[in-house]
């Protein structure tokens, strides 16, 4: 599990769509191994988990007090190389 010193905050609350898909799909391009996204938006991001699911990177979501969505995002490594799976 990626620790929160290395997530990047990518920030898409109240933008309209397709923003906030691409504005994460853009940050999960510049991932370094080893780091994850921390990815807030103002309503839940179904699509999202589909996509996230399909290349290769793992999810967490909660709604947060303010009724905003926080979803924690990690690659899948492939334990016996290291490498992201997908």
């Amino acid at each position: 599990m990626v620790n929160i010193e290395g997530l990047r905050l990518v920030d898409a609350r109240w933008l309209e769509p397709p923003e906030p898909m691409e504005q994460v799909l853009a940050a999960l391009d510049e991932l370094r191994p080893g780091c994850g996204i921390r990815f807030l938006i103002h309503r839940e991001p179904l699509p999202l988990y589909g996509v996230l699911q399909h290349m290769g990177y793992r999810h967490r979501a909660q709604r947060l007090e303010d009724g905003c969505f926080e979803v924690i995002i990690e690659a899948i490594a492939d334990p016996g190389t290291g490498s992201r799976l997908g």
